[in-house]
């Protein structure tokens, strides 16, 4: 059996990604679409890439394949100050023991953003309510990976605390890189149809449907886009964003997050950086996205 394909970035890439974040005037970057895992979890994670399951479809080679306190040490190294563990189940049961890991982690890290998710079960509202009170700042969804309906039943009274709270929630709903059973916009569409105050964070700019979701989020003014993986030359060959767009991107400016899928890119973290930047939208846009936007909505 072949050994896991791991991309090696460059050397001096901390220096470089610095290089960028003191151009701009910013104290560092926020992150909002990072993972860190239980290690038995990441090994179920980083199997599944190595294999191009199918909701992959191509290879994909794992840019940072290191112990977690490497890793850490790693976006601390780029100038990253807040990033979250962003945990999420597959199945029942998962839930509850993940946000208490994902707790501890933040707990034990600072510079953690405390975040927590949720699945279609009893007791699912409970779990929430307990999360917030917490202190939990942001949760994460993945209806490509859990494979449900946001309308569940199950999760109704989720989605009211939600709502009444304010958490963002980063919510994997696009149908890239693969459709999944119950994604895509029109699925956002009605949910936030019954609940329109969601602070929802779309991840991946919703692609590839960056339109509907573009459009999705200029009408919904508590909804935001994050930019995982969006722009950068891995995703750009398979599903370009729409260059028509470019204006509306730049008007939603203070509702679009830096995000970055790290530690399971196939490229270096650097690449995220310059995609976003290369965009020629303006410093102005530029720092919102990297820091201010994720600063102000998460009250850092």
């Amino acid at each position: 059996m072949d050994s896991p394909t791991t991309y090696a970035p460059p050397a001096d890439e901390a220096a470089r990604i610095r290089a960028r974040v003191d151009s701009l005037h910013l104290p560092g970057i926020i992150d909002v679409h990072t993972h860190f895992m239980p290690q038995r979890v990441l090994d179920k994670v980083w199997a599944y890439f190595d294999s191009a399951g199918p909701l992959i479809g191509r290879p994909w080679p794992i840019a940072y394949r290191t112990s977690e306190e490497e890793r850490l040490a790693t976006l601390r190294s780029f100038g990253v100050r807040a990033f979250p563990s962003l945990n999420y189940p597959h199945k029942p049961g998962m839930a509850a023991w993940l946000n208490a890991w994902s707790g501890d982690f933040a707990d034990d890290h600072p510079d953690v953003l405390r975040s927590a998710t949720f699945y279609p079960e009893p007791g699912a509202a409970d779990e929430v309510r307990s999360a917030i009170a917490s202190g939990t700042q942001l949760f994460k969804v993945h209806v490509q990976v859990g494979d449900y309906d946001m309308a569940d039943p199950l999760l109704e009274d989720v989605w009211t605390v939600l709502e009444e709270a304010g958490t963002p929630v980063i919510t994997h709903a696009g149908n890239g890189p693969a459709p999944g059973t119950f994604t895509g916009p029109q699925a956002v569409r009605r949910l936030l149809a019954r609940h329109p105050e969601l602070t929802l964070v779309i991840a991946h700019m919703g692609m590839p449907d960056y339109g509907e979701f573009l459009d999705i989020c200029a009408e919904h003014p508590r909804v935001h886009l994050d930019t995982t993986m969006a722009f950068t030359a891995f995703t750009e060959e398979a599903t370009p964003f729409p260059t028509d767009r470019l204006d509306d991107l730049r008007a939603l400016g203070d509702r679009v997050l830096f995000g970055s899928d790290f530690p399971n890119i196939p490229y270096p973290y650097l690449e995220a950086v310059d995609a976003v930047i290369g965009l020629g939208l303006g410093d102005e846009w530029a720092r919102a996205v990297l820091h201010d936007n994720a600063a102000r909505l998460l009250r850092l």
